[in-house]
Formats: C-alpha cells, structure tokens, sequence
C-alpha cells in the first residue's frame, strides 16, 4: 500500500500515530516497544568497559565505566587477581601517567605528554620527572639519540632534553613566510648607484666595511644554532632526529588555497539565531600536498627528497583506460569536427604522501612507507638521508584502492625485527591481510601468516621473541588472540570464547585483560593467564535486570549464494512460528567497510533490538555482510569499486530470493533499510529494483556521491571529473524516477558527515518526477549519529509503521507507527 497524499511530509512538523492494533503483542515485562528500545541506552541496557589499560607495575587495570547510569563515564580499577572495583578519584587520575607514550628499549623509561606538558616515568620507582613547564604545548615525545635523550615539539620546532644534565638544545628553527633579502642591490640601475656612493664618500664606505663585519661575526655565532629553514606557506610535521643526530627529517604539508567548503546551517540554537557549520570540501576539490624534507646537520643543508625513480609512478590508473577511445571510432552527428575525443597517455608523475622514516634500533638502517595519493599504490623503500636514495623493498598495487587490516589510509602497521635488518609489515597481496618481513640488505620476502583469513592486529612481545596477533582464523565472525614465533610458524590460539576478544596485555605479559561480547551479550570485562585454554574470570557485570529480563535472540549465521557465485555472510532473524508467507524486512548496515554479521554484540546494538522486536511480531529479518564489508579480505572490501549500488545491492536481491526460496516469505512483502551507506543502499533498491522491494526506509542517506567527502570516495569512484561514469551509475539521484514503493526518508539536518542539502536535492527531484509516495522527516538538533532518544524514538516510529502499513496484507494506510506505548 502506497501513501497517497499529493505532496511529500515534512513528517517533523506531525506526530507519529498510534500502531496498528491488530499487530501489537499483548504487553507483558518482556514486550519490547520502539520507546523501551529507544531510551538512553546507558539507563536501560548498561555500560560496557571501554579503554581498557594497565598500571605501569601490573598491579592495577583501568577502563571506562558507567555502572551509576551517569550522563558520562568515568574511570573506574580492579586488581588483576579480581579486587574490589573502585572508581577512580580525580586526584588519582591527575597524577596516573597517560596510556600513550615511548618506552625506551630496555622498557624501564616511559616519556608520555599530559596536558601539553612532557613528562618522563622511571617505571621501577613509579616517580615521574617533569621535562617541561610552559604555557605552550609540548607534543610528541620519544626517545632519541639511543635513549640518551628526550625529543619533544614546541611550536612546529624540535628540541631536546638531557635527563643528566637538564640541558634543553633546540634542534630545528623551521620558519613560516621566505627567506628575507641581504640588504644587497639585484637592481642594475641599484647596484650602479651603490658602487658611485661607495667610490664617491669616504664615510660610507667605512660604514659599509663596519657593516659586513658585524654580519661575519653575526654568522659565526649563528652556527651554533640550527639552520634556520624558511617553509613558505608550508606547514611542518612529524619532525624527527635520527638515532646518530646527523639528520632531521620532517614532513612538508602544502594546503590548497582558497578551495570552498560546504557550510550546514543550524537552525535550534541557544543564540536564537542560525549558525553556519564550516564542515569539509566535496570530492574532487585539491588535496593537501606532502613532501619529505631531510636537514643534514653536518653539511647545514636541506634537501627534499624525489620519487622519479620509483617503479610504476609514472602509471595511469587502469579504469581510464574506458576512457580512451579507439582512433578509428566512428565520426557522429554529435562528435566535433576531430571525430570523438580520446584520452592522451599522460607522462605526469602521480603525487605520493611519506611516511617516516622508521630507523632501526642500531640506526644504522631506515625505512619509509610511501603511498600514491590515489590510493592505488604503496612502495616501501630503504632510505639513505646522506645520499638522499631509496631503494624499493615492497610494492603493493590495487587497481582498486589499497586498505586493509594493519594498513588503512596511512603507514599501517609496521617496524623492525630485533635483528635491525629486517622490517615487517602488513599487505593483502595474497587476498588477505596477513604479516609479511622484508630483508633490507638483499630485498628478500617472506609471509609469516597465510591464509583465508586476516590477521587484524600484529604487535611483538616486548622481548620481540613472539607475536601476538588477533585474527578471525577460526571463523570470519569471530576474533580471537594468538601467538606466533618471531619468524614465524604455528599460530598459537589463546583465547576460547566465541565471539570477539580484545584482548590488551600485562606489561609483563602474564596476564590479559579481555573486553569481551557474544552475539546476545553486550562487551564485559574478563581476566585471564595468558595461556592457550585457560579460564576467563568475568570482572564486570555491566547489565540492567530489565534488559536481561528479555530474552535476546542468538542469531543465526548464513551464508546466501550470490549470483556470482560468492558467499555472502548474513545474520538470519527467524520468529518461533513463523507466518506461511509472512513479511520481511532486510536491514543493511552503514560505513560500507564495516562487518556486521558476525558472532559479537553488534555496535548496531539499536538495530539488533529493533529486529527483535520485528521478529515478535512475525517479520524474518536479515543483515547482510554485503560486497564492500569487512572481514572477508581484499575482493570483498573492493567489490564495489567504481560500482556502489552494484554487487552490493545485488548481495540485498540475493538475500531477499533466499528469504522467499528458503525461509517462506512473500516475495511481495519484503521491506529494506538502513542508515548512512545502508541509507544509500536503500534508496538504490528502491529506485533500481522496485519489484523486490515495497518498501524502505533510508536514514542520512548518500543521494548523490558528487557531493560527499574526497578521502573516502575518491577511493572507491575516483574523482568525479575522471570518472564520471562511475558517478553516474553510482548516484540514486539518477535512477529517482523509478520509485514505485513506499519510500521513508530520515535526516538530522545538522549532518556534518552527509550534509542535509543532500536529501533536499533529492526531495526536489522527487517532487519534479511528481513521485507521491515518499515522506521525508527532519531532526533540527541531529548530526550524521543521532544522540537524542526522542529523535531515535520518532525515527523507528515512523520505520515501525513504513514496514506495518506496507508489508501486512490489508494494513490501513492509517495505521500509526509507535511499536506500543
């Protein structure tokens, strides 16, 4: 059934109505309600431990908690051998140490920066010596010179301090703006002038000699001060020492200039007046520029170093290959009197983004990591500062985009073996992410971890003899904690709860601190030996006996085949006695790269109660992991590039002939949501397969991929301008006018993430295409997540009452939508 009114709801400004009665469960303590589900999640379910951490001597753990239902956490301490759990004084928590910091090799100092000061940790003592004092902030603390001494940054410059004799020595002088003049005529008609006087008037001339001198004077005392390194309009960052103090390396940030960002208005705000939000560029506009500067301190000479020689630089992205014309093409109507136009090869170096470098631990080697800033190349190279030469370790390329477990956006997970010539590293060049070494003397590799599987998180024991490793070996849905030989071997599995472990160590690395979550069980806090099988002794116990009273559905694990023959995951929420031919409602998730099907709580945790309560009243559900999601390794995370609304709509088609072959469900009572990308997805099965779907509800949803962000579109449909193509099959707004089913739409209209222009846009093509069956309602207060239990409350409300009025055979279109209250 399709609303029929003659022009889209601006459903904020109306009441939601009353469910439909013949739907509701009779009440008991266990029914759940849109209003029970929606509450403050703090008040009604519980707060999970969060930043989990250890005291420097093992003796204490430390997280976030909430058991007093406050407006936020706090930090809260238990003893490893199971203690009382106490809240943690504010008095404590101004003298603790912070979490982050450089510990140095022997792993008996700790230097950490606390409220923009730095301070160094005697970790047998447990005092702490203040670095700095200053009413500007120190950042960046480490250890430097074979931890002789302490390196920090004060206003974009480097300096460091001895802890033997307190001495403080300012090792850079980076300054904004250019290099000044000399006082020196570059005229001719100038430098002609000046030779006259000084040949004409003894006293100048004098004064002229007086003048050099002091300047020569003036220049001897200068070198005894760091070079003064004019940066243009640059900024500087990440400025390091090298282990021997011959060399500073820093990072050259160039900003573009004058480029336009979207502002989004807020309209309820305390002034009374409407406040415009600067949030971000849109995809395509010009990106910040970065280059690796090196300061020889020896030779006081800066160089900035070149990647000509670095292999496939020069390389044209595959896809604009679609772009290059055929020269015997025919000549149409439509072409320009040259015939059609056609792609010239382009000889213009691609733009790379360094990271690094990262020396040895006897600095005699180091390495960087370096990326194409399409993403579609990551080389790792040895570097030779006094030569300025890199020489080529490691290419990862993806015709796609490279990301991954352990490598992301940026350098990834990465450093040295204890021996100082091998580095190791992260890469999915198998598929999967897995660990990887390198030989910087001989450029030999080698996999420590294989299979279809990844490894998710890689650190060494602190006396670098194992790995530890967190991977979904066992089950793409589940994590568990592992250890492994330093040069690899079998990989040793620790922890056995199925489900998902996060696991952090002792500082002696006895002892595990667990966060742990099942499916139906929200995260707890758990302590355990580090030893494979041992027990895990629950400390918290963070849940309300009202949620617990509930009880919350186990879902099931399915795989759905697709059409290309892939495995899709999926979680399958069945009701006990199911309806022969009942409704269904498949849910998408948001993030694109994010797992959702999988044996832990969900951090869709909103949504997984609000499938219980379909599922109550007679709806299957189903969440797919959908091409694009985490957790399945390369082809899955890139299986919708250039192509979103592609395979991963086709995996939510797949579904829902499963859920009608398999499951019993009416092929014309299937309903879909979801919110951000899940939005996305949403309004693509709307408009593209209107026959599949009757309804849907798409929540701060992507309606044109022209106007999102550039780092995470740029990735998967390059920019818009190179690409068009792959914009134009991607964008909802093209394929509006194939709307047929009901169509709910939900928008904070201070979204900084999705900007609420992009629904408007949307609405008003809607309203162009004169398309009647589609509401829009609009939260005034609410960014891209909402925070309100009133919006999220109105917001299911109204997705209640999409699905009850749409997918239940002769349901009024008067029906309401509160899930009874």
């Amino acid at each position: 059934m399709r609303f029929t009114s003659t022009l889209p709801v601006l459903a904020v400004l109306l009441p939601a109505a009353a469910a439909v009665a013949q739907t509701q469960p009779a009440p008991s303590a266990t029914t759940l309600t849109v209003e029970k589900i929606m509450r403050d999640q703090a008040q009604w379910i519980g707060s999970s431990p969060t930043n989990v951490g250890w005291s420097e001597d093992g003796k204490r753990i430390y997280f976030n908690w909430n058991p007093e239902k406050a407006r936020r956490d706090s930090l809260y301490s238990t003893t490893p051998a199971g203690g009382a759990i106490r809240k943690v004084s504010l008095a404590e928590q101004r003298a603790l140490p912070t979490m982050n910091g450089d510990y140095d090799r022997k792993y008996a100092r700790k230097v950490y920066e606390k409220d923009g000061d730095i301070f160094l940790l005697d970790l047998k003592s447990g005092k702490a010596r203040r670095v700095t004092r200053t009413a500007e902030r120190e950042t960046d603390p480490g250890f430097a010179l074979q931890d002789k001494l302490i390196s920090y940054t004060r206003a974009g410059n480097l300096y460091t301090w001895d802890p033997a004799t307190g001495e403080t020595v300012q090792r850079t002088d980076f300054r904004r703006g250019s290099r000044p003049g000399n006082g020196q005529p570059t005229d001719k008609a100038e430098k002609f002038l000046r030779a006259q006087q000084l040949a004409l008037f003894d006293v100048i001339k004098q004064r002229d000699q007086d003048q050099k001198a002091r300047q020569r004077l003036q220049k001897a005392v200068a070198r005894l001060n760091p070079k003064a390194i004019w940066l243009g309009q640059n900024t500087v960052e990440n400025i390091q020492l090298s282990p021997d103090g011959r060399f500073v390396t820093y990072r050259l940030a160039q900003e573009p200039a004058g480029e336009k960002v979207a502002l989004v208005p807020s309209f309820v705000t305390a002034s009374g007046f409407t406040e415009d939000l600067s949030t971000r560029t849109k995809v395509g506009a010009p990106q910040t520029a970065y280059e690796l500067g090196i300061y020889d301190i020896g030779r006081d000479t800066t160089f900035v170093l070149g990647y000509k020689e670095l292999k496939g630089l020069d390389e044209q992205p595959a896809y604009r290959k679609e772009y290059a014309l055929p020269a015997t093409a025919p000549v149409t109507a439509a072409d320009d009197k040259n015939g059609p136009k056609k792609d010239k090869p382009s000889t213009e170096l691609r733009r790379v983004e360094p990271y690094g470098p990262y020396w040895s631990e006897n600095g005699q080697h180091a390495f960087l990591v370096i990326r194409a800033t399409d993403n579609k190349d990551r080389w790792i190279v040895s570097l030779d500062p006094a030569t300025q030469k890199i020489s080529l370790l490691d290419r990862q390329h993806d015709d796609a985009w490279i990301n991954g477990p352990g490598i992301g956006y940026g350098p990834g997970n990465v450093g040295w073996l204890p021996d100082n010539k091998h580095l190791w590293f992260q890469s999915e060049e198998t598929g999967y992410s897995h660990l990887y070494t390198v030989d910087v003397t001989n450029g030999q590799k080698k996999a420590l971890t294989s299979g279809n599987f990844e490894v998710q998180k890689a650190q060494l024991s602190r006396d670098k003899k194992l790995w530890y490793l967190t991977a979904n070996k066992t089950h793409p849905g589940e994590q568990h904690f592992y250890r492994m030989p330093v040069d690899g071997g079998p990989m040793t599995q620790i922890t056995t709860m199925t489900g998902a472990s996060e696991v952090t160590m002792s500082p002696d690395e006895k002892t595990l601190a667990v966060r742990y979550s099942y499916t139906n069980k929200p995260w707890e806090l758990y302590v355990m030996p580090n030893k494979p099988g041992a027990k895990a002794r629950q400390i918290t116990s963070s849940l309300t006996d009202e949620f617990k009273s509930y009880p919350w559905r186990d879902a099931e694990i399915v795989t759905i085949k697709a059409r290309d023959g892939a495995d899709v995951y999926a979680r399958l929420y069945r009701p006990a006695k199911a309806e022969a031919q009942g409704p269904a409602v498949i849910f998408v998730h948001g993030a694109g790269y994010l797992q959702n099907a999988h044996k832990w709580w969900s951090q869709y945790s909103r949504e997984y109660m609000f499938h219980n309560l379909l599922v109550d009243r007679g709806y299957t559900v189903l969440d797919i992991d959908y091409r694009g999601s985490a957790g399945y390794g390369r082809d899955v995370r890139t299986g919708i590039y250039r192509y979103m609304g592609g395979k991963d709509l086709t995996d939510q088609v797949d579904g829902a002939k499963l859920l009608a072959e398999k499951y019993g469900v009416s092929p014309q009572r299937i309903g879909i949501y979801g919110g951000s990308y899940g939005g996305f997805i949403t309004l693509m099965a709307m408009f593209t397969q209107p026959d599949v779907f009757k309804a849907g509800a798409a929540l701060r949803s992507v309606t044109d991929w022209a106007h999102y962000n550039h780092g995470y579109t740029d990735n998967i449909l390059n920019s818009p301008y190179n690409d068009s193509i792959a914009y134009a099959r991607s964008s909802p707004i093209y394929y509006a006018d194939g709307l047929k089913g009901a169509l709910l739409m939900c928008h904070g209209m201070v979204d900084t993430n999705v900007h609420f222009q992009d629904i408007v846009r949307l609405s008003q093509r809607l309203i162009e295409l004169k398309k009647e069956n589609w509401e829009l309602a609009v939260y005034p207060v609410e960014d891209h997540g909402f925070v309100e239990p009133s919006s999220w409350t109105d917001e299911y409300k109204r997705i209640l009452k999409l699905f009850e009025t749409n997918l239940r055979p002769g349901a009024s279109s008067a029906a309401g939508s509160s899930g009874g209250n």
